[in-house]
C-alpha cells in the first residue's frame, strides 16, 4: 500500500481527515458513476438539443423547462432506484463513522450502509428551491429516516449530500435553475448547514472518487472545503485536466496518482488484519 494513502484512511479513523466522495465511489456498488453517464440516462427518455447534450446540469434544464419538473424527476429517481451491491468504501465509512462525509452524488448507497451498520448518524441535503415558498437550502433526518429541524450536534456521524437524494420523498438539485440561487448565496457559506461548518473546523478533506473538470462540482468542492482546517488530500489517477491542476493547487490539495481500486485493496487489507 502506498505510504500517503495509509496515512491518509489513518487521519479519516483518527477524525483529522474527513471523506468527500464523488461520483466514482457510488461507481463501486454499480450505480451510475459520473455526470456524463447520468447526462446519457436523460438523453434516452428525452431528446435534448445539441448544445445541451453531454451536459448534466443543461440537459436536466431542458427537460424540466419542455417537459416539467416532474418528468425530470422521475428520469433522475429510475437512473438510480436498481439495488446495489456492497460497496466496500460506503462500508468502510459506515463502520469508522468520521464526524462528517460529504457525499456529493445523488445515490443512496451510503445510507444504507450506515443503516445496515446502525448506530447513531444523521443526514442533512441540500434541497431544489423548486416548488418551494420559503427560503430552505436543505432539510436534516435522523438516522431512522425522520425529518428534524436541524442537523443534531449529538450524532456521531453526519452524512452531507450537498446536491440532494434521488429517493422518494426526498429533493435533489441537478437542474441549472436549481443552482441559480444557491450560487448566488454559497461564497457566504449561506446553503451550507451550520452543523457542516461547524464539523469541518479545524479538519480538511480526503477525497475519494472526485474529478474536478466540471465547474459546477468544483464550486461545492472549493465552497465545502472554505474555512476547514486544510491539509487536504486527493486520490486521482492520470492525467490531470489544466483546471484540475489549477484546482488543486488553489486549495492546497496533495494528490496521490492511485486509482480507486488502491483505495478498495487498502481497505480489503484492513479487514483482512494484514
Amino acid at each position: 500500500m502506498s505510504a500517503a494513502l495509509a496515512q491518509a484512511l489513518g487521519a479519516v479513523r483518527e477524525g483529522r481527515l474527513l471523506p468527500y466522495l464523488g461520483p466514482e465511489v457510488a461507481g463501486l456498488g454499480g450505480a451510475i458513476a459520473s455526470p456524463e453517464a447520468l447526462c446519457t440516462e436523460i438523453e434516452a427518455s428525452v431528446r435534448v438539443p445539441k448544445r445541451a447534450q453531454g451536459n448534466l446540469w443543461s440537459a436536466a434544464q431542458f427537460v424540466e423547462s419542455r417537459r416539467f419538473r416532474a418528468t425530470l424527476e422521475v428520469i433522475i429517481r429510475q437512473a438510480f432506484a436498481e439495488p446495489t451491491k456492497p460497496n466496500p468504501v460506503h462500508d468502510w465509512i459506515a463502520r469508522v463513522q468520521p464526524p462528517l462525509v460529504v457525499d456529493a452524488w445523488y445515490d443512496a448507497g451510503l445510507l444504507e450502509a450506515c443503516r445496515a451498520a446502525g448506530g447513531a448518524w444523521g443526514l442533512v441535503q441540500g434541497v431544489s428551491r423548486n416548488g418551494e415558498w420559503a427560503e430552505i437550502w436543505h432539510r436534516a433526518y435522523d438516522a431512522a429516516g425522520t425529518l428534524v429541524g436541524e442537523a443534531d450536534p449529538g450524532w456521531p456521524m453526519l452524512v452531507y449530500k450537498p446536491h440532494g437524494v434521488a429517493l422518494p420523498g426526498h429533493s435533489f438539485l441537478i437542474s441549472d435553475s436549481d443552482y441559480v440561487e444557491v450560487l448566488t448565496e454559497i461564497d457566504i457559506q449561506t446553503p451550507i448547514p451550520e452543523e457542516v461548518q461547524n464539523r469541518r473546523t479545524g479538519r480538511g478533506f480526503l477525497f475519494l472518487g472526485c474529478r474536478f473538470d466540471d465547474q459546477m462540482l468544483r464550486t461545492y468542492a472549493r465552497q465545502i472545503a472554505k474555512r476547514s482546517g486544510g491539509g487536504h488530500v486527493a486520490v486521482i489517477a492520470g492525467e490531470l485536466t489544466r483546471m484540475e491542476r489549477l484546482f488543486l493547487e488553489e486549495l492546497g490539495i496533495e494528490r496521490i496518482d492511485l486509482p480507486l481500486a488502491a483505495v478498495v485493496e487498502a481497505l480489503g487489507a484492513e479487514v483482512a488484519g494484514v
